[in-house]
Formats: C-alpha cells, structure tokens, sequence
C-alpha cells in the first residue's frame, strides 16, 4: 500500500529560504514516494489572526504561486485550500462531541501561543479547538505519516490520542461492552474503582504511565482470566476497530537554515531572506550581516564558528570554499565583504530559477484557479470516503422513512 502523507500550511505572509530548506525540499522528494495531500491552511490562519482578515487571500495565492515555483507538482500530489474541503470543519465538529476539554487545554501550542500573542485575544474557541481542525485535517485522508519536526511531536499525539478515543468508542463490536462489565465485576468494587481511575489518567489527562500501572495491576487480579485482563486493558487504551486511523510521526531533520543573525530563519526574529527577494535586496541584506565581533579592523583575525556568515557557508558552499574562508578569515588574509561574495553568488543563483517559475505562475491566475479546484475535488472524495464510516459509526445516516 502506497503510504499517504499529509501536510499544510499557514498562509501569514511570504515563504523564506528556511521554508525551502526545511520544508519544501522534504515536500519534493516525499511527492516521488507517497500519497501526498499539501493544502494551504487559510481555517487555521484565522484561529490567530481572526480580527485581520485582509491579506489572508492575497498570502493564499503567494503562497501557491511559491509551492510551484520550488517545484512541487500538482500531478503527483494533491494541492488544495483548506475552506475548500467543508469536511475538515464536519470532522472537526465531531471530533469534538467527544473532545475532553483539559486535552485542549493541555496542547503545547495552547499556553506557549498566548504567551507569545499577548498583544492578541486569543481566548476564543477557535484557538482552543485549534487541535480538533488539525486533528481533521490528517484524520480525513487516512494519513499513514506526517511530517514534523521534533519539537511538533507532542502536537501530533492528541491527533493520535483522538483517533485512538473515537475508535474505542465506535469501533467496539456488540459483545465488547458485555465483557468489560463482566470483567469490572470480577475484579469487585475496590479494584473496579482503581482501574477506573487509571482509564481516567490514561484518556482524559494522557498519563501514558498509567498503562503500565494498569498492566502490573490487573496482572496482581487473581480472579481474573486472561481473557479479561486483555478486555479490560483494551478498554483502558481505547482500542477498538479501526475507523480512524492513527497517524505516526514521519520526523523531518530540523532545519539547519540559520537567518542574517545567526538565529533560525524566522519571520518573528526579523532575520529572513525570502524566496523571490529581489537580487538588488540579497545582496545589501548580506552584506550588512554581523560577522565576528572580534574582527574590528581588516587585519584582526576572526573565528568562524563565532561569525553568522559561517553558519551560511555551510548551507551554500562546497568544502573548497569553506576552507578558503576559513583560513582566510583566521589569518585575516580576507576581509568580511570578500568572504560575503560567493555566499551571496550562492543564493542568488538558487533564487534564479525560483523567481523565474513565480512569475510565470504569478501571470497564470487562471491555471491556479484549476490546480487548487482540481486539488479540492480530488481532495473531497478522498475525504468523504472517510466521513462515510465516520457517520456510520456515530448513527448519522439516516435513511429515508415513510411515517
């Protein structure tokens, strides 16, 4: 079975060179292995900026114009916008019929959003069931893998965690719940009550600990069959027929694409250099780099691994550059703008042939009207396929009666 991936974006603002080297590059080589869907994430631009709406459309269009430019091909993976697909907002809904609040309340992103956001209302529904959305975004396509990076693991796992709790309550077969009480019964009361309460920690607080409790508790139940202890743990686990399917972390190498600080690339820390930056702006923002603070007059010697230029260096160029700028810069044989030179030669001429393909799409609104309706239609069946079992399983479809 061809493996499928999901992946998306939000649309706030142009794509850099650390987009590039840390995303789209894993985008183009997972778009030749696997079932791929990317989608522009607009639902979930608003979850933050809901009160300044006004170039959220514009970033939608740059930021497909920007995906085609670097080479991702709407042949071999499925390019749509997010409020395209109305069933990631059914799944979502749904999701949180069943959705324990302190899970939400929990999310990483949650807490460290509002610190950061302070200056934003983020006390809103939306950016507490931002989970839920994102969970229905990897949820509908059935997806085998998604590509994070190690500090978005904990992100992924209520995705995990949900499918887990919906396929224990919709998936169980008739007899599963005849068995559980038979089983809760043996046990006895007390018992009965210290299980329940690791089922609790386990579901509602995700205390991944309280399985291994569960396990070397029930094994201390002497009146219990094996067959018990398998159904009762099953319960505590919420493991039932599939549905939903479980998606598992495909973990990206972080992103080594240092700023024009020495920072991570980030449009927050103010040190980017975007995809289609003019030539003319390339080179003035790579000149004017902080280098060495040792380096204060052109004859003192300079340590590369202190200097921002270097960490660039070690992106763009081969080793017969980097050494010629490592011994040139500790014997101060070279200055900073002689070092700067090829490194700015380097991504100019990675930003060539982006830029080129930008405009060409940039010219074409027509054509990326076609991608992203094409992308959406292929995108709504696959998902409604997965809303399909999911209504089953909830008792929503209703077939027509006559009263």
């Amino acid at each position: 079975m061809t493996e499928i991936i999901v992946s998306g974006m939000r649309p706030t603002g142009r794509l850099h060179l650390g987009h590039y080297h840390g995303v789209l590059k894993s985008w183009l080589r997972l778009q030749d292995e696997a079932e791929c869907y990317f989608f522009i994430a607009d639902w979930h631009a608003l979850t933050t900026h809901y009160e300044t709406t006004q170039g959220i459309r514009a970033a939608v269009w740059d930021m497909l114009i920007e995906w085609l430019a670097v080479g991702v091909d709407p042949d071999k993976a499925v390019l749509f916008i997010q409020s395209h697909v109305p069933q990631h907002a059914e799944l979502a809904l749904l999701l949180g019929m069943l959705t324990p609040l302190s899970w939400l309340e929990r999310v990483p992103t949650f807490k460290d959003q509002q610190e950061k956001l302070r200056e934003r209302d983020l006390t809103t529904f939306g950016f507490l069931g931002y989970p839920l959305l994102m969970t229905a975004d990897i949820l509908l396509y059935d997806a085998h893998k998604v590509p994070v990076g190690a500090d978005q693991v904990a992100h992924l796992e209520i995705s995990r965690e949900l499918a887990r709790r919906f396929n224990s309550f919709y998936g169980r077969d008739a007899g599963a719940a005849a068995r559980v009480e038979k089983g809760l019964q043996a046990l006895g009361k007390r018992a009965a009550k210290t299980f329940s309460a690791l089922q609790r920690r386990f579901q509602q607080d995700g205390d991944a600990l309280a399985v291994a409790e569960a396990v070397e508790f029930l094994g201390q139940q002497a009146g219990l069959s094996a067959g018990m202890r398998e159904q009762l743990l099953a319960q505590l686990e919420g493991k039932g027929r599939e549905i939903l399917r479980e998606p598992q972390v495909l973990l990206t190498a972080a992103s080594k694409m240092p700023g024009l600080d020495g920072q991570k690339m980030s449009k927050s820390y103010g040190n980017t250099i975007p995809l289609r930056e003019a030539p003319e702006m390339v080179q003035k923002k790579i000149r004017t780099m902080p280098t060495d603070p040792a380096r204060v007059a052109r004859t003192d010697p300079g340590t590369p691994e202190k200097c921002p230029v270097w960490a660039l260096h070690q992106i763009y160029s081969g080793p017969e550059t980097q050494s010629w700028v490592r011994g040139g810069c500790t014997t101060a044989n070279i200055g900073c703008l002689d070092c700067k030179q090829p490194l700015i030669e380097a991504v100019l001429a990675e930003q060539a042939p982006i830029r080129e393909r930008a405009e060409y799409w940039a010219a074409r609104p027509e054509q990326l009207q076609e991608i992203v309706h094409g992308g959406a239609q292929r995108a709504r069946q696959r998902a409604e396929q997965t809303l399909g079992r999911v209504r089953a399983a909830m008792g929503l479809t209703h077939e027509q009666r006559d009263f």
